[in-house]
């Protein structure tokens, strides 16, 4: 017989997806998704956890099973991995609802944490599922219980306003097709087990969520039930805290945006070295951290980035000769002809003014192609005839090759790895010079020298953004012969 208190839990239960069924309002700067938890069908993040399991019955209550499939990411840190596979897929069968899973690897380096690597390989998998799916809503089991412990972790990192927003309600990760909701977000797990109950569910019970090591765990076990028997409102009261902390980080974020959008350079990949200094510390620091985040950085500490301030102002933007470089994470900070910017790497990484990325090689014995595609580097060389002769080597500024040279052995396409050399000079007795000075001399910014690196045979014959390595070419000029120009387009991205 179902109890009151039992019919109570039933009834918050299915509100509450039910207002999640009816479209939430979502935290994206992108308006066009706002509208993307209307969508039909609705993916139910699903790991056969006591809180997946109520509302994935829920959701098929409220929604019709063949709105909704479920979703499981099997992470095989555990030995019961395999049957909690199994279990996931049976539950889903049983009401009706389409089921599928994907396995991922969990990286255990030394010094890592095994949750925070555990938990962005679920929403990575995740993410990829509702994308195979063409499914634009993804619902997310966390309740009341679980935003108190995050606000508490947060709390005792000394962590910001973004930290103790904890979770939001919705929300439309950068880069991710659906949109993640999360419609239990205020009830208790007490209300959420009352439920299960009563409807006779049966769940898995993870192991490792009795291990006290983990922080999240110690505080479930050992501290929040002290916080109940003498203040028995904490969870709503860290609710309200969270709220008002996300209210406040929403402004911020805001100031941030009309700052990037005065000193943005290079489609926001750099910052202006002087506006950025004109800010005052808080405001600056704002900034950096805002800018960090939608250049998809790992967060810096506070102690971090006030030393990168720090020394941003002591430098200055007018003395090239420091070429500021503050390591953070696998990037490098650097401050170069008046811009800030990001670059891959750090200072353990071979000492060039850029990130040198190895990619796929390539071949081609060419026969006149007009376009040669480099999917690997998302763009393209392009031979273009040039008319007249030798007459036109250099008009208008631009490079060109006797078509012999193009033939005389396959040309092939490299990474840099450092070191190489090159003559822009059109005289046979001017020494070559290095890619990285040629680069520096230009002003090309860092980001930039990631660049394919054409041979013919194994002679540098051109470099984008620099040119023909004109040592590659014949001291004497057949003036009849046909002459080639090359271009690097890179691919047009689409936002």
């Amino acid at each position: 017989m179902t109890t009151t208190e039992d019919s109570s839990a039933d009834r918050l239960v299915l509100e509450a997806v039910g207002v999640s069924l009816s479209g939430p309002r979502v935290s994206s700067s992108d308006a066009a998704k706002d509208d993307a938890q209307i969508d039909a069908r609705i993916a139910v993040a699903f790991s056969g956890g006591v809180d997946s399991c109520v509302l994935l019955d829920a959701a098929v209550r409220v929604a019709g099973a063949s709105r909704v499939i479920a979703l499981h990411v099997h992470h095989g840190l555990s030995v019961n991995a395999d049957a909690w596979l199994a279990h996931c897929e049976a539950f889903a069968r049983e009401r009706g609802v389409a089921f599928d899973a994907r396995r991922v690897e969990v990286s255990r380096e030394a010094g890592a944490s095994i949750e925070a690597n555990a938990r962005d390989a679920r929403y990575r998998a995740l993410d990829a599922m509702c994308e195979a799916h063409g499914v634009r809503t993804m619902w997310l089991a966390q309740h009341a219980d679980d935003q108190a412990e995050t606000v508490l972790l947060q709390l005792l990192r000394g962590a910001g306003l973004a930290g103790l927003a904890a979770m939001a309600p919705a929300y439309s990760p950068a880069g991710a097709m659906a949109v993640r909701v999360r419609p239990l977000l205020h009830l208790l797990r007490a209300q959420l087990e009352q439920y299960a109950n009563a409807r006779g569910l049966h769940w898995i019970d993870d192991e490792s969520n009795a291990d006290t090591r983990y922080a999240r765990n110690a505080l479930r076990h050992e501290v929040t039930p002290a916080l109940a028997v003498h203040f028995p409102g904490f969870r709503d009261a860290l609710a309200r805290t969270a709220a008002h902390a996300a209210s406040a980080q929403r402004l911020l974020d805001e100031l941030a945006q009309l700052d990037l959008n005065a000193m943005a350079r290079d489609e926001g990949r750099a910052l202006s070295h002087d506006a950025l200094l004109a800010l005052d510390d808080d405001r600056a620091l704002n900034l950096l951290r805002y800018w960090m985040r939608g250049l998809g950085l790992v967060a810096a500490s506070s102690a971090r980035l006030n030393d990168a301030l720090r020394q941003l102002r002591e430098v200055g933007a007018a003395h090239e000769g420091h070429r500021l470089r503050i390591d953070h994470a696998g990037q490098a900070l650097r401050s170069y002809r008046g811009l800030v910017y990001w670059e891959a790497g750090d200072s353990r990484d071979p000492a060039d003014e850029t990130a040198l990325v190895a990619r796929e090689a390539g071949e081609l014995r060419w026969q006149g192609e007009p376009v040669w595609r480099l999917p690997q580097w998302r763009g393209s060389f392009v031979f273009a005839m040039v008319e007249g002769g030798a007459n036109a080597a250099d008009r208008g500024g631009l490079d060109t090759i006797p078509l012999t040279v193009l033939k005389r052995a396959r040309l092939a396409v490299r990474s840099r790895s450092g070191g190489e050399r090159m003559r822009v000079n059109p005289s046979h007795d001017a020494p070559g010079r290095t890619l990285k000075n040629l680069f520096q001399e230009r002003g090309i910014p860092a980001w930039k020298r990631d660049v394919p690196l054409l041979y013919v045979g194994d002679e540098l014959l051109f470099v984008p953004l620099l040119g023909v390595n004109r040592a590659a070419l014949p001291e004497t000029v057949d003036a009849a012969e046909a002459r080639i120009r090359i271009d690097w387009r890179e691919d047009l991205t689409i936002a």
